[in-house]
């Protein structure tokens, strides 16, 4: 079966944390009008529609903007974008994506997640569900101050394997996982432009949970396997937000940036490598990283014409990251949505993930808007990373190695209250470790 199922459950995390940069949309039923010729809009809509079609002939064209009630036109007809209450949203989301070549034995990776956010006065609550990949979290507010809530499990069925030359490595099969709860104080205080996603927040929570490892039938004889053992620490998460986002979530101008300091210990611990039991090895880590998003106009140009830029960066200190705590380093589409904002992101993984001690990656692309509903971006990418690879003997291990990627992708609203996204990437070879290729993908998003 060319959808490799033990290669793709794993990347429904990525899905999970990306989705949701094109999940917001205008209404499919305002893309229906459109095309069909919907009737010139009434009252105040129609004033909105008039005062669109005035700017388009003065060149002061506003792009439709997440959330808000506005008229645009299309082909001559004037369309009515009702408002959207981005506070109470719910969305699935199905698709998929194809390597060329193959990395290891995987063609192709399915995709498929449910997004919920909810925000009243009294809390807010935001879950990507997968099944295997979850995260979950309940912040109840307290005036600026909140009490924050949080469940991530990464729980996969099916065993894990590593690559060397883009050859799979039967004998890193290993079946592991974790699941971590979260709980602390964190402050959160709105910043302009006062959207649902706008504001300053900091959280300190204190964690614990439970790691996992299994031996299968692949896995080889040399491999030392880590013991399961509780999990417990701290972590420090700090976020600013003040991003303003388009009809597609996009991000459209300002900036989002912050940091995340993570301490964890392993109860019971030795060295995957040595066996050490005494030796403290990796049992203690502590894990850095962070992020900078930023969107905005080019001189000259219309606001039909969007840079975007982002730059991550993270590492364990002491070198003492290993297979089991690696940072994940995914692709997938450019991150809009404010909890997505910290993942590393890679745009020439398509879906993919990649294991890293540390890692700093850079990205600069060009957006134009073809249309109120249509947007094609050009993305370019330089990754490095200290990555995991395998030995022949089995053995993982971590070596530094960079790479470019280059993306072209077009969002669109669609009928049904939905949005497609479309993508074709190009990797110089830190997927497939050494070999370039290609990757495509199509996601479809429904909004309930």
């Amino acid at each position: 079966m060319w959808l490799k199922y033990r290669r793709a459950a794993a990347k429904l995390w990525c899905l999970l944390l990306s989705f949701a940069a094109g999940m917001f949309f205008c209404c499919g039923q305002c893309w229906a009008d459109a095309i069909q010729g919907a009737p010139e809009a009434t009252g105040s809509a129609g004033d909105a529609a008039r005062q669109e079609e005035g700017s388009l002939q003065t060149g002061r064209y506003q792009t439709p903007l997440a959330g808000e009630a506005r008229g645009a036109s299309f082909l001559g007809y004037q369309v009515d974008l009702p408002a959207l209450d981005r506070g109470h949203m719910t969305s699935f989301t199905f698709g998929g994506s194809i390597l060329d070549p193959k990395q290891g034995g995987t063609l192709g990776v399915p995709v498929a997640a449910l997004w919920l956010r909810r925000v009243e006065p009294g809390y807010r609550s935001r879950d990507l569900v997968s099944i295997f990949d979850n995260e979950l979290e309940y912040d109840r507010r307290l005036g600026d101050l909140e009490l924050v809530g949080r469940w991530e499990n990464f729980t996969l069925p099916t065993a894990q394997t590593e690559l060397v030359q883009n050859r799979e490595i039967k004998a890193t099969s290993v079946t592991w996982g974790t699941v971590l709860g979260s709980l602390g104080p964190g402050l959160r205080l709105p910043v302009a432009p006062f959207q649902i996603d706008n504001d300053l927040r900091v959280q300190l929570l204190g964690r614990a949970g439970y790691f996992y490892a299994q031996r299968n039938s692949d896995t080889g004889p040399s491999l030392r396997m880590p013991p399961d053992t509780l999990l417990y620490g701290a972590k420090l998460r700090v976020r600013y937000d003040n991003l303003r986002r388009n009809l597609l979530e996009l991000p459209h101008r300002g900036f989002a940036t912050g940091f995340d300091l993570d301490y964890l210990s392993r109860d019971r611990w030795r060295d995957p490598e040595s066996g050490a039991s005494i030796a403290p090895g990796n049992r203690d880590y502590l894990q850095v990283t962070g992020y900078f998003v930023g969107a905005g106009g080019i001189p000259g140009l219309s606001e039909r014409d969007r840079v975007v830029c982002s730059l991550y960066g993270g590492t364990t200190a002491e070198n003492r990251g290993d297979r089991y705590n690696a940072f994940h380093i995914n692709g997938g589409p450019f991150p809009s949505e404010a909890d997505d904002l910290p993942r590393p992101h890679y745009t020439g993984l398509v879906f993919d993930d990649i294991l890293a001690n540390k890692y700093a990656e850079a990205s600069l692309g060009y957006r134009r808007e073809l249309a109120f509903f249509i947007y094609l971006s050009l993305i370019g990418s330089y990754l490095w990373a200290d990555r995991a690879s395998a030995l022949d003997t089995g053995q993982v291990v971590f070596k530094e190695t960079a790479a470019v990627s280059s993306t072209v992708s077009l969002d669109t609203a669609f009928f049904w209250n939905s949005e497609i996204y479309g993508a074709y990437a190009w990797d110089s070879g830190v997927i497939r470790q050494g070999r370039c290729g290609n990757g495509y993908l199509v996601i479809w998003s429904k909004l309930f």
